[in-house]
């Protein structure tokens, strides 16, 4: 099959992208170019290359129109952040595409109440990106039911892999804390650090958009979880790290106050956004319908991403 990505020189698509091709699909990547993917494969040699200006195009009201005369059997769009750009993908690709599949978030969900977070539990997002994605989703699961548009929707976890920063311990992107458990030292998480994280690793993300292609009709009309098979507390999270390192965490706690001000306001602004959702994603439904089957633990996806940074950056253990 014919299969647009838009946006695939990202995280998900620096995986993704090679599992098409050597799948057999002709796969066309749309981006800006101005980035590289972050893990080099041979497989991209046969991938046709289009620039587009996502931004620029949508305010000439194009980009629908030249995704469309791209003429993808599936277009994937992975970087779709408002109902009014989804509108006018989805409107220009009505009748036209057989599939398209939408990366969302678990933050369409919320803060979390019922654990683990089912795809059927209401969506009470807040936030202006949770509840943009939110209403995205609700806007194209109503165009599948009134005009059978083809989509899925798949909603990741904190995506994690070489080359960026896990989201750590402290519920931030500061890598100095990995840096602090490898020597043993003390670290302060907010209140008692029983808040939960879901990581992935990019590539089990890339495994669950290719399944959702081979799982079609299965996957068409349904969004689904996609996050490794448990989540982590930040303090297991953090004792495991550290005994990765062959330490014993240092763990103090800070009621949620006075942590914030231990840390700069953008750190602050991360963990509190992570903590309050404290997500903790359900994949049953993934598994059935798509036979999806994540490679990495929640911890194993982060290790691979520290280890990387470390080696990058010649950090000695």
């Amino acid at each position: 099959m014919k299969v647009v990505v838009i946006g695939g020189t990202g995280h998900i698509g620096t995986y993704l992208i090679p599992r098409l091709v050597n799948a057999g699909h002709e796969v066309i990547c749309v981006s800006r170019s101005q980035r590289d993917p972050y893990k080099t494969d041979p497989a991209w040699n046969a991938v046709q290359q289009v620039n587009i200006d996502r931004a620029a195009a949508e305010g000439k009201n194009s980009f629908g129109s030249q995704i469309k005369a791209l003429h993808g059997d599936v277009v994937i769009d992975l970087i779709c952040f408002t109902p009014e750009s989804a509108a006018q993908l989805a409107e220009a690709l009505t009748g036209t595409v057989q599939h398209f599949i939408h990366c969302g978030t678990m933050w369409v969900h919320g803060h979390s109440e019922q654990v683990p977070t089912t795809e059927t539990q209401p969506r009470k997002p807040f936030g202006e990106y949770g509840i943009n994605k939110a209403n995205i989703e609700a806007y194209l699961l109503s165009l599948h039911r009134e005009n059978n548009f083809p989509v899925t929707i798949l909603h990741p976890g904190h995506i994690t892999g070489p080359g960026w920063h896990p989201i750590n311990p402290a519920g931030h992107l500061d890598p100095e804390i990995f840096i602090r458990l490898s020597n043993g030292e003390a670290i302060t998480l907010p209140n008692i650090g029983m808040e939960t994280l879901h990581h992935v690793h990019a590539d089990d993300v890339a495994q669950a958009f290719e399944k959702a292609i081979m799982h079609r009709e299965a996957a068409i009309g349904e969004s689904f979880h996609v996050v490794s098979e448990q989540a982590l507390t930040l303090r297991g999270y953090a004792m495991a790290i550290a005994a990765w390192f062959g330490k014993e965490a240092q763990l103090h706690f800070l009621p949620w106050q006075e942590w914030k001000k231990t840390v700069s306001e953008r750190d602050a602004e991360l963990t509190w956004d992570h903590i309050a959702h404290s997500p903790v994603g359900s994949i049953e439904k993934a598994k059935r319908l798509l036979q999806y089957r994540p490679r990495y633990s929640s911890l194993q996806a982060v290790q691979e991403a520290v280890k990387y940074y470390f080696e990058k950056e010649n950090i000695l253990i």
